[in-house]
């Protein structure tokens, strides 16, 4: 009896081993976003989608310009991987998304939708796509004004002490929350995976609420290290 359940429990040790080790391996970085890795077996089910289902995205007049920049590597991704089909409609000035008989997933339309999006509210095409190749991905908005009501000149220095001289204060949150941050008007956009979302939103909130940035630059570093203690 005693050989049994000592048996027993190598059994559910390396069976627990085998399921940090894969929860581990499910994180993966993608061009500095990180997120959740995609199921290979997800992949392989496939589900016929019967048909036209459509989506629509609006397009503000200040993106009309990058989405036609950007128009072919908006384009590729959505016709090829996820075998939609799409088009810019130019009199009601959105993004239409419709599937088609090759669509093997209905899934991929609301990722498609995400993605188109996350690119009108002033993402790059490299971030966006982040949203297509990982999967617990979210865009949270927020403005300055839910944090604390500003006006004036005190709104604009808020705002400033966001981005920092050059960006640098941005990019540092970027970098060690690894999500993307838009600074759009009195609008923050935020980029990644739900916990880096929260660490990131958390040390905007500081400063918008007058925190020097040494200060944010030194919890962050601390929340950074405890986080790769964890991985």
């Amino acid at each position: 009896m005693d050989k049994a359940s000592g048996s027993k429990n190598t059994d559910s040790k390396s069976s627990k081993r085998r399921h940090d080790s894969e929860s581990v391996m499910e994180v993966e970085t993608v061009n500095g976003i990180e997120g959740k890795a995609k199921n290979k077996s997800s992949t392989k089910r496939t589900k016929n989608v019967a048909g036209n289902e459509q989506r629509k995205v609006p397009v503000p007049a200040h993106r009309y310009t990058p989405l036609k920049e950007n128009w072919e590597k908006i384009f590729t991704p959505v016709v090829e991987h996820l075998q939609l089909q799409i088009r810019f409609n130019l009199k009601s000035r959105n993004v239409e998304l419709r599937t088609s008989p090759e669509t093997p997933d209905i899934s991929n339309l609301q990722k498609g939708a995400d993605f188109i999006k996350a690119f009108v509210l002033g993402f790059e095409v490299e971030d966006a796509l982040a949203l297509l190749r990982l999967d617990d991905l979210f865009v949270e908005t927020f403005e300055v004004q839910d944090v604390k009501p500003l006006k004036g000149d005190h709104l604009s220095r808020a705002i400033g002490r966001l981005a920092g001289k050059g960006g640098r204060t941005k990019f540092t949150i970027e970098n060690v929350t690894r999500t993307r941050i838009v600074l759009a008007d009195c609008k923050v956009h935020i980029l990644g995976s739900y916990q880096n979302i929260q660490i990131a939103r958390r040390a905007i909130c500081n400063l918008i609420l007058g925190s020097p940035p040494s200060k944010v630059y030194g919890q962050l570093r601390n929340v950074s290290s405890r986080i790769s203690e964890r991985f």
